[in-house]
């Protein structure tokens, strides 16, 4: 671990704005969003020598090759983990710039969410369709929001978790997208309207579940001795993992519904970075249903599992609370990026460039991923060198 432990950085930050309703393709939308990051990072297009692609299969890295001109790319790859794969790119791209494999990594997505695929679809892709479609599937589960509705619904019934506490994260997230200008998301959200929008899959009600979105957004990840002399102030990686759960094709045959990848990912990410729980200042925690968000800052160790529905009160969460998370809103306010959004976020924050959001004095931040039937991924992040 020690290989990779503060040996990257995140030197550049890029997106488009994010939308219902677009005309560009996800190509398109990813090669807006990675010219304004190589630009963030005072780099040009032909110094990018590495490229992570997101697994959808609607781009490759032959695509960014093309069309922006890199002249000799040494290094590509994908990381299958849906919601996770953005900060298991973090992972991936820290170690081939450690280790010299490239100097700058681009990372680039982009979705057309609202406009194109929705979800729904998506799930039908992955390699664990196979297991839902023996186990899920002759339930009527095949969304996203049926899929995970058991685990949330176990978490109730083991822990006394309510719908109270996850309308708390939903106002929080919105609370949040209202002082930014690129989310979705422009109207406040109180109890009584969480509570009375319709139900999509019990206990998920309407304004459980993340937004359907269109737009790209792309980091650049470089060794920190370049970094130091970069365009904009050092953001270093200090410590990045992913975890898988058990029984990982299956969420209904899994001994423990409510624990998911970013338990295993967690103990390693806070390990290589030399910090604990306690240190992080903001996180930016992937957010795709409620719950999904409660569930991790257990298994992060944020509180002892049954105790996240507790932790949301009381606007710990909010941006003047112990915890601030979700500075720009969320998948679930301001726009679902696969989690990319979440990355840029964080990034801003450990920059101090936050605007009417920005947490004073951000140091040490924390920024996950989530995806596919439970998989998660970690990064901690902290400002300078």
């Amino acid at each position: 671990m020690a290989t990779i432990a503060s040996k990257a950085a995140v030197t550049g930050i890029g997106e488009t704005a994010y939308t219902r309703g677009t005309d560009k393709s996800i190509l398109a939308l990813q090669l807006e969003a990675s010219l304004a990051a190589i630009t963030d990072a005072g780099l040009h297009p032909t110094d990018i020598d590495g490229v992570i692609v997101y697994s959808n299969g609607v781009t490759v890295a032959e695509d960014f090759i093309t069309n922006l001109g890199l002249p000799d790319l040494r290094f590509s790859a994908t990381t299958p983990m849906g919601g996770a794969s953005c900060v298991a790119a973090l992972q991936a791209a820290a170690a081939v710039v450690a280790t010299g494999v490239a100097n700058h990594v681009l990372i680039p997505v982009g979705r057309t969410g609202y406009s194109g695929e929705r979800i729904a679809a998506r799930v039908q892709q992955v390699p664990q369709f196979r297991t839902i479609g023996e186990f899920e599937m002759p339930m009527g589960a095949i969304a996203p929001a049926q899929l995970y509705a058991p685990m949330a619904r176990r978490h109730m019934e083991l822990y006394g978790t309510t719908s109270l506490q996850f309308a708390e994260v939903a106002m929080t997230m919105r609370q949040h997208a209202l002082r930014n200008d690129n989310a979705l998301m422009t109207e406040p959200l109180t109890v009584e309207a969480h509570q009375t929008s319709r139900m999509i899959a019990d206990p998920f009600r309407l304004y459980d579940c993340c937004l359907e979105s269109d737009g790209g957004a792309a980091v650049v990840v470089s060794r920190t001795e370049a970094a130091r002399d970069m365009a904009q102030p050092q953001v270093t990686i200090m410590g990045v993992a992913e975890g898988h759960p058990d029984s990982p094709s299956t969420i209904t045959q899994r001994p423990d519904l409510t624990q998911l990848g970013t338990a295993k990912a967690a103990p390693r990410a806070f390990e290589m970075a030399g910090v604990t729980p306690a240190d992080i200042d903001v996180a930016e925690i992937y957010d795709c249903f409620t719950y999904i968000l409660i569930c991790q800052l257990e298994d992060l160790g944020f509180c002892a599992k049954g105790e996240g529905g507790a932790f949301v009160e009381g606007g710990r969460l909010a941006l003047d609370g112990a915890l601030p998370t979700n500075t720009h809103g969320g998948l679930l306010s301001q726009a679902h990026i696969l989690g990319m959004n979440h990355v840029v976020e964080l990034v801003r924050q450990l920059r101090g460039i936050g605007g009417p959001a920005q947490v004073p004095d951000a140091e040490i931040g924390l920024v996950t991923g989530y995806g596919d039937l439970g998989d998660g991924a970690v990064a901690i992040l902290r400002r300078g060198a």
